[in-house]
């Protein structure tokens, strides 16, 4: 592993990269990090089964797509609102029919918020399509794969020219980072071997050769194996 101002940078196979990963996730949770920034890298970050030009580059499109705006996350479509600024802008001319000026104007002040918020709906969703589209075409081609929240900075690339992968991984705060530093590095030198997550497709395997499945708690955690 290197280190740089940049982060905590290792290079090599796919297996390398992704026992990287963990070691990071493993170091965070030691150094008492819950949370939902957390969970988003853990989900992020290269898993064994995957492929970079397919689960991470997916990964990564949809955590950099534009945020939802104040229309979607009050669960209103772009044609909702321009239906309710149509309402709005008839309720206007009936105030004005009645003499009620002030009733007038503020019917047709809600009509401009709706026509503006569908406007803004419609919007993010088109740049949500052109961003997926352009990300997974073409800037992965040219970019590295990254992550990037207030817990954890990363990215990932494949060197054509060395046939190595890169990924760097850098803890956004610095005390943090310290303490994450200090385990990496006994990890370096106190674990054996470092045992990587990978699914496995237990049940196929126990279905052709006839036996039953034992009873577990659950998945294990990574499990660092000590001298």
């Amino acid at each position: 592993m290197e280190e740089s101002i940049s982060g905590f940078k290792v290079r090599g196979d796919w297996g390398d990269i992704v026992e990287h990963g963990e070691r990071v996730t493993y170091a965070l949770r030691e150094a008492g990090v819950e949370s939902d920034a957390l969970s988003a890298w853990d989900e992020w970050r290269p898993k064994a089964h995957e492929r970079i030009d397919e689960e991470v580059s997916e990964k990564t499109a949809a955590q950099a797509s534009v945020d939802e705006g104040e229309g979607e996350r009050a669960g209103r479509s772009a044609d909702d609102d321009l239906g309710s600024a149509g309402e709005r802008l008839t309720e206007s001319y009936e105030k004005l029919g009645e003499d009620d000026v002030d009733g007038a104007v503020s019917k047709w002040q809600d009509s401009i918020d709706y026509v503006a918020r569908a406007a803004d709906t419609a919007g993010r969703k088109a740049l949500r399509t052109i961003e997926n589209t352009v990300y997974r075409k073409v800037m992965t081609q040219i970019a590295p794969y990254y992550f990037d929240n207030d817990l954890v900075s990363a990215n990932v690339r494949y060197v054509r020219s060395q046939e190595e992968f890169v990924f760097e991984v850098n803890v956004n705060d610095d005390d943090l980072k310290d303490a994450v530093r200090e385990y990496l590095e006994s990890y370096e030198e106190d674990v054996e071997r470092w045992h990587v997550d990978a699914e496995k497709d237990v049940e196929s395997v126990a279905a052709a050769e006839g036996v039953e499945l034992p009873e577990t708690d659950g998945d294990a955690d990574t499990n660092p194996t000590t001298n």
